[in-house]
Order: C-alpha cells, then sequence, then structure tokens
C-alpha cells in the first residue's frame, strides 16, 4: 500500500467514524477530511477545486433558491392548506391522498420543507379526525424520500451520482431516466405503507403541546445536517404574482432540461438568477435559501470520494469485490452493492454513501464486462432508502420528534420496507438498464 492509499484510507476511517459518532457537524468533518487530504497531498487543489465546482453543487443551490422562493410566494402552504380541506371530508383517504401528493411533490422539490411544513397538519387533521397521528407520519417521510429518487433532481443523491459518474467518463442521466424504476418501487412502497402502517403504527391519539416546540427545534436545512431553525418558519400568505413568477420558472427549468436543450445545472442557474432579477426573491433571501451547510458537506465528501480513485483505493475494493463475486451473475454482484449501500447509508449521510460507493459501482461493472449503468441506478436508489431508523434522513428525525416514535417503530416499519424495494429494484433495474 502507497502512502496517498494509506492516507485516504486513514482519512476515510476517521471521517466515516467521526459521522457515525454524530457529535461534529457532518459539513465540518466532510471539510476536514478534504483539508487533511490535501495538506496531504493526496489531493491537488486542482482536484479540490473542481470538487466545488461541480455542476451538481452548481444545480443542487440553484435548486435550493428557487424552492425557496416557491416557499416564500406561499405558494407551497397554500397548497398543503387546500388539501387540509380535502382531508376533512375524506378521512383517512384524504390523508393519505395529501402524503402521495407530498411524494409527488419531492421528485421535484426538496422533500426537507415538504415534511415540515406537511408534517403538522398531518397529524392535526388525523387528531380532528380522531386518527391516531403516529399511523400517518412516518409514512409521510417514507413517502417523501420515495418520491424524491423518482427524477435526477429529486434528491441531491441523484445529482452526486450523475455527477460522479460524469467524472468516471460515464455518460450523464437524462432527468426521467430513472423515473421507470423509481416509480416502480416507490408504488411497491406506498402500497405495503398502506397496508402496515394502521397495523404496525398503532399511536396514540391525544396531542402533545410540547411536539410544536420540539418541531420547531429540529426544523433543518436538508439531506443530512442541521440547518437555520427559522428556514422554514410558518408558511407566508399566498402572494399570487410571486407564486406564479416562481412556478413559472421553476417549470420552465424542468421542462428545458427534459427536453435536452441543457444539462439541468445551466438551466437551474439560469432559473435562480431569473428570479433575483425579477425580484420575485431578493439576493439576501436567496444567499438565505442557499443551505451552505448541505453544499459543503457534498463539496468535501466528493473530495474524500475522490481521494479513493486518485489514490487507487477504489480499484483495491474493485479487485476485492471482483474475487467475492467471481463467478456470479451480474445480478448478484448488483445485489451485493445494493445491499453494501443499504447499509451504510442507515449510519451516514446520503451523500456521503453516493459519493464513496459510485466510483466502486462503476470499476466493479467495468471489471465485469457489463454496463455501469444498473450499477449506477442500485447505489441511486439504495443511498436514499434509509428507512430502518429515525436518523439516517433528516425527514425521519422531524417526524420522530413530531410523532414521539420509539427507535423500533422505524424498525418495525422500515426494515421490511428496505426489503421491499431492494427485492424490487433488483427485479426493475435490469430490465430498464440492461447489464
Amino acid at each position: 500500500m502507497t502512502f496517498d492509499q494509506a492516507a485516504a484510507l486513514t482519512v476515510l476511517l476517521v471521517v466515516v467514524a467521526a459521522l457515525i459518532w454524530g457529535k461534529l457537524r457532518s459539513d465540518v468533518v466532510a471539510l476536514a477530511g478534504a483539508a487533511a487530504l490535501l495538506g496531504l497531498g493526496v489531493i491537488r487543489p486542482v482536484e479540490a477545486q473542481g470538487a466545488f465546482a461541480s455542476p451538481a453543487l452548481i444545480a443542487l443551490a440553484s435548486l435550493f433558491v428557487i424552492a425557496y422562493a416557491m416557499e416564500l410566494s406561499g405558494l407551497l402552504g397554500s397548497l398543503i392548506r387546500a388539501a387540509v380541506k380535502l382531508c376533512q371530508r375524506l378521512g383517512a383517504l384524504g390523508l393519505w391522498l395529501m402524503i402521495s401528493f407530498c411524494g409527488v411533490a419531492s421528485a421535484f422539490l426538496n422533500n426537507t420543507p415538504i415534511v415540515v411544513l406537511a408534517a403538522p397538519v398531518v397529524r392535526d387533521v388525523a387528531l380532528a379526525q380522531k386518527l391516531p397521528p403516529q399511523r400517518f407520519l412516518i409514512p409521510l417521510s417514507y413517502v417523501t424520500i420515495l418520491g424524491g429518487s423518482c427524477t435526477l433532481i429529486g434528491t441531491s443523491t441523484n445529482l452526486l451520482v450523475n455527477d460522479m459518474a460524469r467524472s468516471s467518463g460515464q455518460p450523464t442521466f437524462s432527468l426521467f431516466e430513472i423515473t421507470p424504476v423509481a416509480a416502480v418501487m416507490a408504488v411497491a412502497g406506498g402500497l405495503y405503507l398502506l397496508i402496515a402502517a394502521p397495523r404496525l403504527l398503532r399511536g396514540r391519539s391525544e396531542g402533545d403541546p410540547e411536539v410544536d416546540r420540539v418541531l420547531s427545534e429540529t426544523r433543518t436545512g436538508g439531506d443530512g445536517s442541521v440547518g437555520d431553525a427559522t428556514l422554514f418558519a410558518d408558511p407566508p400568505p399566498l402572494d399570487i404574482k410571486r407564486a406564479v413568477a416562481s412556478l413559472g420558472v421553476f417549470v420552465a427549468v424542468v421542462a428545458v432540461a427534459a427536453l435536452g436543450y441543457a444539462p439541468i445545472a445551466a438551466t437551474a442557474f439560469t432559473g435562480a438568477v431569473a428570479l433575483i432579477l425579477m425580484r420575485v426573491i431578493s439576493a439576501d433571501e436567496a444567499y438565505r435559501g442557499l443551505r451552505p451547510e448541505i453544499l459543503l458537506l457534498i463539496a468535501g465528501m466528493v473530495v474524500v470520494g475522490l481521494s479513493l480513485e486518485v489514490s487507487g483505493l477504489a480499484a483495491l475494493a474493485t479487485d476485492a469485490l471482483n474475487r467475492m463475486a467471481e463467478g456470479m451473475p451480474p445480478w448478484v454482484a448488483l445485489a451485493i452493492l445494493y445491499g453494501l449501500t443499504l447499509l451504510l447509508t442507515e449510519i451516514l449521510s446520503n451523500a456521503a454513501v453516493a459519493v464513496l460507493l459510485t466510483p466502486v459501482a462503476v470499476a466493479l461493472a467495468e471489471s465485469m464486462g457489463v454496463s455501469p449503468r444498473p450499477f449506477m441506478v442500485a447505489v441511486m436508489m439504495a443511498a436514499s432508502a434509509a428507512f430502518a431508523t429515525p436518523f439516517g434522513y433528516q425527514t425521519n428525525v422531524l417526524v420522530y420528534q413530531l410523532g414521539r416514535y420509539s427507535y423500533l417503530d422505524f424498525m418495525r416499519i422500515g426494515l421490511p420496507l428496505n426489503l421491499i424495494t431492494w427485492i424490487v429494484g433488483l427485479l426493475v433495474i435490469p430490465q430498464v438498464f440492461p447489464f
């Protein structure tokens, strides 16, 4: 093992241990790892610069600004208030329809503000209908996670895997290329939740006056890291002009990218700047919506992941996987990779898992002489599937506090969901993305 490999491995282990320990901010841990790699000479400054200026970060930052503009316009809050009226007429069915709406919205918007706005509404409507809120809050989080996997822009995980694919010389994914796989998994997961939640999450129907305070204290900036507690305050009143403008810009961004006229990073950046120039959102508000703790976490982890490739550690890991999978058909290697990703995403951030495993997935597929595409899609799907613990995904933390769940509640309903999405993914991925 060379010095660079030993240094990269040491930094990786320290970063993973610090993330599991959970006492330090995850963005600080990732940046410290990147600084150590730069200081030790494993990563050159120009390589680190590329990580901080990657298309995935540009797209994600721009989409954060657009989503924040839509939120400040009152659009999201008004849609949820309209869903409340439906819930009041339809009871439990209305709640499930509202949860489904949140899942669809999560395919295009970050799911954290959606859950922050929707979770108290789901709780209050359930109590008004004399139904246990605990029966619906975990499904709300899980459905938004499943929905976020359905498009390239639905979650930072998909954008990161796409960016790592580009860095590995692979063709990038289009906006809706993964939708057939993720949609089938989302439907299967949703049906399981619809059937299992009333049986596995019986809950309590009485309210708790302390819950709103807890939710306020745990409001966050998104995937895997705690942010500004005032970022998602009570929804503002609807401003028709700002709502129409922000929604129009968002639709244009998605449409232009989906039709292939420009990459999502370019369209999203143009859309975010356009909203500022149109005075739909001020420059100061745009900066508040950027959520730098998420962007810096991702950038730092991209540098850590890059060190595995540059030092040759990714090739060593691939050789080990090859020896393990020697003689196995590709779908068995796909199953092993999916399971490894599932395990790691429960203890690390989804961004970290995506960055660390995508180069391994590409190298593994190439060494087996098959297409890397199904392996990259497996990492996309599994890295977001943090269902078994309340701390694997930020929306789980929100509903964990609000619903007064126990840790075992998540294991009871989340482990079967992990298994279901694993099986469905292994059946569908090779059909849509052949080996």
